[in-house]
C-alpha cells in the first residue's frame, strides 16, 4: 500500500476547487483545506475526512481514497448549498488532475448526505473515490 500520494491528491483537489470560475462565482474565496478560526462566511466549501485502502498490484503501489468535500451554509434552506455542491460535483467527477507525485487513475462521485446541524447550519457532505498509483 502507498499513502505517499495523499498530500499530492489533496493539493490537486484544493487547487482545482480554488481555480474553478463557476465555484468561485458562488462562494468567492471561501474554499478551505480547513476552516480558519474566527467568523466564517455564510456559505463555504471545505475538504473533509479521508479513508484510504490498498490498491497496489505488481506494476505499481496505489490506493483508493474515499474523500469528503463539504458545503456549509447558514441559509434557512438548502438551495444555495445544493447549487455549490452541484458545482463541486461537476468539477470533480471524472476530473483529470495532475499530481505532484503519482498519477490520478480515476475520480468519481460516490454519494452525498445533506443534513441540518445545530445553530441553523446546513451541511452537504459529498464523498468522491479516487484511485491513485505511484508512477
Amino acid at each position: 500500500m502507498s499513502y505517499a500520494m495523499s498530500a499530492a491528491l489533496q493539493a490537486a483537489l484544493y487547487d482545482a476547487l480554488r481555480a474553478d470560475g463557476a465555484l468561485s462565482g458562488l462562494v468567492g474565496e471561501a474554499i478551505y483545506d480547513a476552516p480558519p478560526s474566527g467568523t466564517l462566511p455564510g456559505l463555504y466549501v471545505t475538504l473533509g475526512a479521508e479513508r484510504v485502502r490498498d490498491a497496489s498490484d505488481r506494476s505499481a503501489a496505489g490506493a483508493w481514497h474515499d474523500l469528503t468535500v463539504a458545503v456549509i451554509s447558514g441559509a434557512a434552506g438548502f438551495s444555495a448549498a445544493k447549487a455549490v455542491a452541484g458545482a463541486v460535483s461537476d468539477l470533480l467527477h471524472e476530473a483529470d488532475l495532475s499530481l505532484a507525485r503519482g498519477r490520478l487513475v480515476s475520480l468519481r462521485f460516490r454519494r452525498a448526505r445533506a443534513r441540518r446541524e445545530s445553530g441553523g447550519l446546513r451541511r452537504i457532505e459529498m464523498t468522491f473515490r479516487a484511485r491513485v498509483e505511484d508512477a
